[in-house]
Parts: structure tokens; C-alpha cells; sequence
């Protein structure tokens, strides 16, 4: 048992204390944080997508997801236009700042602790999920990224692949990307009544584009839990001439499952 689950006092202690780590290694670190605003887009498009908002995720209350819509649009205000210029750092809470009842946010779903729980600005993982796709499909590089350790509902509504989320927890679960190429890349996000949409435009053509690609997808029973493993792969395709230049490994995950599972995907 960790220290921080022998009391809430403690739990909120140790918040508190890795909180206060983060907003200190940023002042030393003194990372170039991209903070610029651009309305209009830039006129090349490296990755669109869009999820929906609303899916049926096990019993939980369906108000819940009409809070989620309320959150995400506050929060995608703060990042909305941002450019990302050459080598700075996009991070998800120095533009989007923590969550309060003051700012507008609402009690949203949260998955916390290997538990689904409720908590003012819940549900705002959907944005940084969108992010992160969008990311990994252009040549900004991952600095931070956190996956949850556990899976907690079945795959109703889901179009990609299993893991290839991101974690956020204010302010030291972080969701980071750095510029490191010679040209600027922009962030739009925005809501219509049944999506949340995004894409990243950037300044100049880029020669590349970059497929998504799970390997070695199971469900596995260990020790009387379900456990779900997959990888994602990303290839790099020229675009004049559609050869791919090379593969790589980008995320292996290995989670708890906390649903039932088809026992024919077992894996046992």
C-alpha cells in the first residue's frame, strides 16, 4: 500500500507536495512554454479528428457527460489558436491553469486511483486525448505523456485504438509536445453540438505524414484479473512519393481491465 492511500489527509499532503515540485521545476527548468494566440489558421493541415461527446460508458450518469461538454469548453478556450513556435513547449496546464467552481468548472467523471470518480472539472481527459492524437500524427515530440493504469469501460463508441489516450492531472500529470523542427505549428479546438473537433495547421508544408498502427492486441486473466496489452506503432510516409521512410514503437500498454471480457479474448 502506497503511504498516500493510508488517509485522505495524506493523499492530499503528498497532491500538495508534487503540485509544489512541478511549479518549481518549471520557474528552474524555465522551459519556453508556448503561449501565443493566433485566430486565424495557418494554411497547411498536419492532423484532423474529431470524438464524440457523448457515448455510453457502462451505468455511469449520463449528466456527468452533459458536465464533461461544460468543462471541455472552458478549458479548450485557453489552448484554442495556440502556437507551438520552434522549440517551445506546448504544456496542457500552463494554458489551461487548474480547475475550480470559480472559473466556471463543473463536477465532472474522473478516473483516479483505479476508481471512476466524480470531481470539479472532470472529463477533460477528452481534450488532452485529442491533443495527443493529433500530436503524434505531426513532428512535434512527446515530452510528457501518462496513460491510466486501468481500463474501465468496454469499447462501445471507441474508434481508436485501445491506450492511445492521455492522462491528465492537474499539474504534475501533464500532457507535453516540444517544437523542435525550424517551422510553427497551431492548435485549433472547438465544439459543435455532437463532437468535440480539432486539428494542427502549421505555417509551411511539411514533406511527411505519419499512420497509426496497433500490433499485438489480448485480453489476458492473471491471478483472477482481466489485464488488456497492445502496442502502437507510427509510420513515416513520404508524401511525394508514398514510401514509408521508417516505424517506430510508440506506446506499449499493459492495464487492468475493470469490465467483463469475452472469455474467447482471454488469452488464457
Amino acid at each position: 500500500m502506497r503511504i498516500s492511500e493510508i488517509h485522505p489527509l495524506v493523499y492530499r499532503i503528498r497532491i500538495f507536495q508534487k503540485r509544489l515540485f512541478r511549479s518549481w521545476e518549471n520557474v528552474k527548468n524555465r522551459d519556453k512554454f508556448a503561449k501565443s494566440i493566433l485566430d486565424t489558421p495557418y494554411s497547411y493541415t498536419c492532423k484532423k479528428h474529431q470524438s464524440l461527446l457523448r457515448r455510453r460508458l457502462g451505468d455511469s450518469d449520463p449528466q456527468l457527460q452533459e458536465n464533461k461538454i461544460v468543462n471541455i469548453s472552458i478549458a479548450l478556450s485557453k489552448i484554442d489558436g495556440i502556437v507551438i513556435n520552434p522549440g517551445e513547449v506546448f504544456s496542457f496546464w500552463k494554458l489551461v491553469g487548474k480547475t475550480t467552481k470559480a472559473k466556471g468548472y463543473i463536477e465532472g467523471m474522473q478516473l483516479s486511483m483505479g476508481e471512476v470518480k466524480t470531481g470539479v472539472g472532470g472529463g477533460i481527459c477528452q481534450l488532452a486525448n485529442l491533443l495527443y492524437w493529433m500530436a503524434i500524427h505531426t513532428p512535434l515530440t512527446i515530452i510528457e505523456r501518462h496513460h491510466h493504469s486501468f481500463d474501465p469501460f468496454p469499447d462501445e463508441g471507441r474508434v481508436l485504438p485501445f491506450g492511445s489516450g492521455a492522462g491528465v492531472f492537474y499539474n504534475y500529470v501533464d500532457l507535453r509536445f516540444q517544437n523542435n523542427t525550424e517551422q510553427s505549428f497551431q492548435i485549433r479546438i472547438w465544439l459543435t453540438n455532437n463532437h468535440l473537433k480539432g486539428a494542427i495547421y502549421t505555417n509551411k508544408e511539411w514533406p511527411y505524414t505519419y499512420h497509426m498502427e496497433e500490433r499485438n492486441h489480448e485480453f489476458i486473466k492473471k491471478n483472477g484479473k482481466n489485464f488488456r496489452k497492445n502496442e502502437i506503432w507510427r509510420k513515416t510516409v513520404d508524401k511525394r512519393t508514398g514510401n514509408y521512410i521508417n516505424e517506430e514503437m510508440l506506446i506499449k500498454n499493459f492495464s487492468e481491465v475493470k469490465y467483463e471480457t469475452d472469455s474467447r479474448n482471454d488469452g488464457s
